[in-house]
């Protein structure tokens, strides 16, 4: 897992001055998109998080826009089905937020890249329970450990992750 840790780390870590989803600033970002677009890097990643897919789950859920790869991927290393959850319904044909196969009545797994608040978890979490979709457990790539596995236990989501940001900033070559 180091090793998994550090090639995350080399193909997504920059330094600068970042407004994070929660609006805190951050001098250190992943660009998810970087290690979402190395296709052995995320096959990798994928076949890590396999382990993490609670028994019993039954379809996989991304979240617009970086939990696409990284569902796409899982459902194709776990033999699950995916879902695409956007952000807001479509306003036009179907008028649907969720994209895929039927979600009513089946075990869901929300799937993410980077989880630095919790709140676009949130945000799709609400929805989907409008619609009486159980939703209580997420999985990530990267939990940055800023108030986001906390934020989603208060709302009843459990959050799985594969590395922790403290995992990945103490990851080394070897």
């Amino acid at each position: 897992m180091t090793k998994l840790a550090y090639r995350i780390k080399a193909a997504s870590e920059i330094h600068g001055q970042f407004t994070l989803r929660s609006g805190k600033i951050s001098d250190t970002y992943f660009d998810k998109y970087r290690f979402e677009s190395d296709p052995e890097l995320l096959r990798d990643i994928a076949n890590c998080m396999v382990d993490l897919i609670p028994d019993g789950t039954q379809v996989l859920c991304g979240l617009e826009m970086g939990g696409i790869p990284v569902v796409t991927m899982l459902s194709q290393c776990s033999g699950l089905p995916a879902a695409f959850i956007r952000k807001e319904r479509k306003t036009h044909g179907t008028c649907n937020y969720a994209e895929g196969c039927e979600l009513i009545g089946r075990r869901l797994l929300l799937v993410e890249d980077v989880v630095s608040s919790g709140g676009a978890i949130i945000d799709a979490a609400k929805m989907m329970r409008e619609d009486g979709m159980v939703v209580d457990t997420a999985v990530c790539v990267i939990d940055r450990e800023t108030g986001g596995s906390e934020a989603l236990s208060e709302f009843g989501i459990t959050l799985l992750s594969l590395l922790k940001a403290s995992d990945i900033q103490a990851s080394t070559s070897q």
